[in-house]
């Protein structure tokens, strides 16, 4: 841990790295890369392998019969139970994408499983934004009611900030008593439409987070890479995976587990160690699993 926040890393310490990995998303089909899950049996099995690879927590998403995405419940129950059986501690965030279904009621389907079931983590956009051909759309309204709901049911928040915006949002919904430290926030550069994947504009919304939190960056398409050796050398964690970007700098399609491989490799390469899910628990305020 850092114990000389004001000293540039690696002067001050850093911790060991957290790497969360998006498996699917919304939008890649085997197309993209045939390496990308779909069906829970495929997801489940990335999952681990991920895991096994040096993965702390994954992000995850579904797919109906025809690869459309879906918050299905019956298809969250199935993949989380799963991966709970295969990797007890490793950390699951659930989706609750706009992008997948925009109505509220659909999108807290992962916040309402039996307490057995429930995610650890549930994904939370700070704000409305365009993709290059689809609106994320986040109103207040909604933002502050899946932040309530998730509160009510002890899944902790994974925020997704994609402008400097979104970050300085974090400090109103926080005096508002909406989030309790640690925060756990996910920079995502790269996107049309979004703040570009400069490393000055990666510092300047770290620089806007409440002190304290837990924050990875997240390069999207061919800003991967980049964004997660740029994370590393700041001293944060990484997001990576098949969601943000199916395919390698060289356009060949990859895999989730090339993706954590790379981020591990990384920080090796920086003198970083990687943060195992219990580690990772205990620094994002979750409880241990056994």
């Amino acid at each position: 841990m850092r114990d000389r926040p004001w000293a540039p890393p690696p002067l001050g310490g850093w911790p060991d790295v957290i790497v969360n990995v998006a498996l699917t998303g919304a939008v890649p089909t085997k197309d993209d890369s045939p390496a990308v899950p779909m069906v829970p049996e495929e997801i489940v099995e990335d999952a681990v392998a991920c895991a096994r690879a040096g993965a702390a927590c994954v992000h995850v998403h579904v797919r109906d019969d025809d690869g459309r995405p879906t918050h299905r419940r019956d298809l969250y129950e199935k993949v989380i139970g799963a991966i709970r059986d295969q990797a007890p501690e490793l950390v699951v965030c659930m989706t609750t994408s706009a992008r997948v279904d925009p109505d509220p009621r659909a999108r807290m389907t992962a916040l309402d499983l039996d307490d057995e079931l429930l995610p650890d983590m549930a994904s939370c956009t700070l704000g409305s934004f365009n993709f290059p051909r689809t609106v994320s759309h986040n109103p207040p309204e909604v933002i502050e009611a899946l932040l309530r709901r998730m509160a009510e049911r002890g899944v902790r928040p994974e925020l997704e900030v994609f402008e400097l915006g979104m970050a300085n949002y974090t400090h109103v919904l926080q005096e508002r008593g909406l989030l309790e430290p640690p925060l756990y926030v996910n920079v995502l550069l790269g996107s049309l439409g979004a703040a570009p994947a400069f490393v000055g504009d990666l510092a300047r919304i770290v620089e806007r987070l409440p002190a304290g939190s837990v924050w990875s960056a997240a390069g999207i398409g061919v800003f991967q890479r980049p964004m997660v050796m740029a994370a590393i050398a700041m001293g944060g964690n990484v997001r990576t995976g098949l969601e943000d970007a199916p395919r390698d700098l060289r356009g060949e399609p990859t895999s989730n587990v090339a993706a954590v491989e790379h981020a591990v490799a990384a920080a090796r390469l920086a003198g970083r160690g990687i943060a195992t899910p219990a580690q990772a628990r205990e620094r994002l305020g979750l409880p241990p699993r056994r």
